[in-house]
């Protein structure tokens, strides 16, 4: 053995001995700490010596200590304490002494002694701090630009926008997502040119120092930000300037895993860009040509044949057996027309029927071009089942979203205290803000309603007919038989049937002095009421029935004391929106009724439509900055209904991540299917670095041959993912309205998540790709080449 060859010997008995003493004495620290109660200050310090911090920081705390700027605190338990730290201390000696240098060999210099050195060795260096710079430092500065270019595009920016712009927002902003979309792209764009430069300047992937770059000065932020969630003062001090990053976060419901997500995306970006780097500079000059690997890979793995795209699309259209069966029963019928004219050719020429025999086995595929073909069916049908799925939950998320906005407004304007009496007049300062289409006052109120049949607790509303319709779809979901201007007009409400009939008895009893029928007396005009489809059936009314609302908020005196104010209204419609908890718990009731009902003078508060939905947000902002801020509030329809869409932004970015496993699974096999070719293809390789193609262009071979097998895969996968939309969409699959409320499948086709579904499959099928093109960059000339 050589001097310079590093040998170690392990003594296991030293070694497992030290561990369990080791043990000990962490639970001696453990017993010692929780007595003491002081968890919560030893858990920050013992955090920072994970992550490698922990040493400098003690520094700085034994610094303040010496000068005075801190006391130390009573810890309860020493003998624990000094106990454990003895056994813990003892633990590791042994761990110590278990490892040994093995002693040198006493054999001389090898005859190779003195020779040059092998360039590629020569040329090798343990670490590179500027590599090491670039890549913390390019993921620091990526996450920085992106919390930064949220806030600014989110908060506004500067413009020289006139009038009414600049007098609501002061500045030019964006929708937040819009907002985090420009953010993230840019973010990511830092990240990989961050990985770019350092590994060109290294000429190496160095994954040391970008673990270490990630490690340290990476987790720092996201670590911080779900930090910010949990503790009182970071909320505090961060709080209030990062609240349009925490906004966006919390569209899932689940801030932190936000974060967390974003941090992965970044260190993606990054190691694509150190690949790249590697692959561009790798020879030691940036080379970005691809036209030869190109040519090669194509060659190599042929994977846009006809027959194999046409094979994997039957596949993914029509399922696995009617395409194989299909498929073998072709295929039978060729062998047994083959292996007929060849016997016939043998009979006339033995050697002209072995040349076409020997013809007709090369013809057929190798175990290779199988997997091939497997590794792009897998991929297709990741790629297929993720835009099936995530196309129907966001029909779901468009249906429900329809149905709530359809009901509900885009935006409320209120105050944190009290009604607005001065409603009009907040009206005329709305009306001014850009974005905003349609307004009307409403008051709102939770009573009780009763009818001959039944009784039930519903949300009443007062409302303005005219100009109701310019906000919600109120005057469209009234059902046949009713109308939205009954409210205004009540006389003009046609009794029911039942009404009647009450009605004429009533009026047909006989007077009781003069023994004749009595005068009718003028039936009293109620005012009318809208109530849903599925309350109606419950209390059992229709349109002309009288129903009871009973206030217990506001009290009347009876004769005996303060009684329940309640009043008696006509039902002037029934409506329906497609939600059974607006159908069932909803009821409207003209605004001046409202008013007289409930004592109110004014409104309680705006309803808003705005012009784009998905800035809604600012747009409300931009109201209350019109309105002069508090004592004015407004919120807009994400926040109003913030729980139910995060859990299903939540559980569509689950199932998205579930069903990613299928592309995962298909990487596995890209992986055996690359390795192969590289153990096929030695004799190639060992030849085409011997004519001088440096290891970046042999890593750049067979990554173009696993992006051919992941970009065949998602373009399949996605023609036959819209195809099976349409279908799904123009025939559909029926469901039960009484159950579900729709009539049938939803399905909306989202450009972005449905390119997001094929990008993700040629990124996982790209880094699948990444250790079998190193292994194959990795083959010496001499290796390959020696058995030929």
């Amino acid at each position: 053995m050589h001097p310079a060859e590093r040998q170690t010997d392990y003594r296991w008995p030293l070694l497992w001995a030290g561990a369990l003493v080791a043990l000990v004495g962490a639970i001696l620290l453990g017993v010692a700490i929780s007595e003491s109660e002081a968890w919560a200050e030893v858990a920050g310090a013992l955090g920072l010596s994970f992550v490698g911090w922990g040493g400098l920081v003690h520094s700085f705390d034994a610094g303040a200590l010496a000068l005075g700027a801190q006391k130390t605190a009573a810890v309860a338990g020493p003998k624990a304490l000094v106990a454990g730290t003895l056994v813990w201390l003892a633990g590791w000696g042994l761990i110590a002494a278990g490892i040994r240098r093995a002693p040198a060999s006493g054999e001389g210099p090898s005859p190779a002694a003195g020779a040059p050195l092998y360039p590629r060795l020569a040329r090798y260096r343990d670490f590179y701090w500027s590599t090491l710079g670039a890549y913390g430092g390019g993921i620091l500065l990526a996450e920085l630009v992106l919390l930064l270019l949220q806030t600014v595009l989110s908060s506004g920016v500067p413009s020289d926008l006139g009038g009414a712009a600049r007098e609501a927002s002061g500045g030019l902003s964006l929708p937040p997502t819009i907002a985090f979309a420009i953010a993230f792209i840019v973010s990511m764009a830092v990240a990989f040119a961050s990985g770019f430069v350092g590994a060109s300047r290294a000429q190496r992937l160095s994954f040391p120092e970008a673990t270490i770059g990630v490690f340290y000065l990476g987790l720092p932020v996201p670590i911080l930000l779900s930090l910010m969630e949990r503790v009182p003062s970071l909320q505090l001090a961060l709080g209030y300037r990062l609240r349009e990053v925490t906004y966006v976060a919390g569209l899932i419901g689940r801030p932190e895993l936000a974060y967390w997500l974003v941090f992965a995306a970044l260190v993606l970006a990054l190691i694509l860009g150190i690949n790249t780097g590697f692959i561009a500079a790798g020879s030691g000059r940036v080379d970005l040509r691809l036209g030869f690997e190109l040519f090669v890979a194509r060659r190599h793995v042929a994977v846009f044949r006809p027959s194999l795209l046409l094979g994997a699309l039957a596949v993914l259209m029509f399922g696995i057996i009617p395409p194989l069966i299909v498929y073998f029963i072709i295929r039978g019928a060729e062998a047994a027309v083959e292996r007929t004219r060849v016997k016939a050719l043998g009979l006339a020429d033995p050697l002209a029927a072995a040349s076409a025999q020997h013809r007709m086995k090369l013809h057929e595929q190798s175990p290779t071009m199988m997997m091939t073909a497997l590794s792009v069916g897998g991929v297709g049908v990741g790629v297929m089942a993720l835009i099936i799925v995530l196309s129907v939950m966001s029909g779901f998320e468009a249906d429900l979203q329809q149905k709530i906005l359809g009901t509900n407004a885009h935006a409320v304007v209120s105050r944190y205290a009290g009604d607005l009496p001065d409603y009009d007049k907040v009206m005329q300062q709305v009306k001014r803000v850009p974005g905003v289409v349609g307004q009307t006052p409403f008051i709102i109120n939770q009573v009780m309603i009763a009818s001959e049949g039944n009784v039930d607790g519903v949300i009443i509303k007062g409302i303005d007919p005219k100009s109701v319709g310019s906000v919600t779809d109120l005057p469209q979901n009234i059902l046949p038989g009713g109308d939205l201007e009954h409210l205004e007009n009540p006389a003009r409400i046609l009794p029911s049937s039942a009404v009647e009939d009450a009605e004429g008895k009533k009026d047909a009893e006989e007077d009781p002095i003069i023994g004749k029928p009595s005068k009718p007396a003028k039936p009293t005009v109620l005012p009318g009421i809208i109530i849903g489809r599925e309350l109606a059936a419950s209390l059992r009314v229709v349109v002309g029935d009288r129903v009871n609302v009973v206030s217990p908020l506001g009290t009347e005196l009876g004769p005996t004391g303060p009684i329940p104010k309640s009043r008696a209204f006509r039902v002037a419609g029934v409506f329906y929106s497609g939600m059974y908890e607006y159908d069932s718990k909803f009821v409207y009731i003209l605004l001046k009724e409202a008013q007289d009902f409930f004592a109110v003078k004014g409104a309680t508060g705006i309803e808003l439509k705005v012009a784009d939905i998905d800035d809604a947000r600012r747009i409300s902002n931009q109201v209350v900055r019109v309105l002069g801020g508090y004592p004015y509030r407004a919120r807009d329809w994400g926040e109003m209904n913030k729980n139910l869409f995060s859990a299903l932004r939540l559980e569509k970015l689950v199932m998205g991540i579930i069903l990613s496993i299928i592309i995962i699974v298909a990487a596995g096999l890209i992986v055996a299917t690359v390795i192969m070719l590289v153990l096929e293809k030695r004799k190639e390789i060992s030849v085409l670095k011997a004519l001088g193609v440096p290891d970046g262009g042999i890593v750049k071979i067979f990554l173009a041959e696993g992006l051919q097998i992941g970009v065949a895969g998602g373009v399949l996968g996605l023609f036959s993912g819209l195809a099976w939309c349409l279908f799904i969409e123009k025939v559909g699959i029926k469901l039960d309205p009484e159950v579900y409320y729709i009539p049938a499948l939803p399905v909306r086709i989202e450009p972005v998540q449905t390119a997001l579904a094929v990008v993700i499959a040629v990124l996982v099928t790209y880094l699948a790709s990444i250790y079998p093109a190193l292994k194959a960059s990795s083959v010496e000339p001499v290796e390959g080449l020696k058995a030929e």
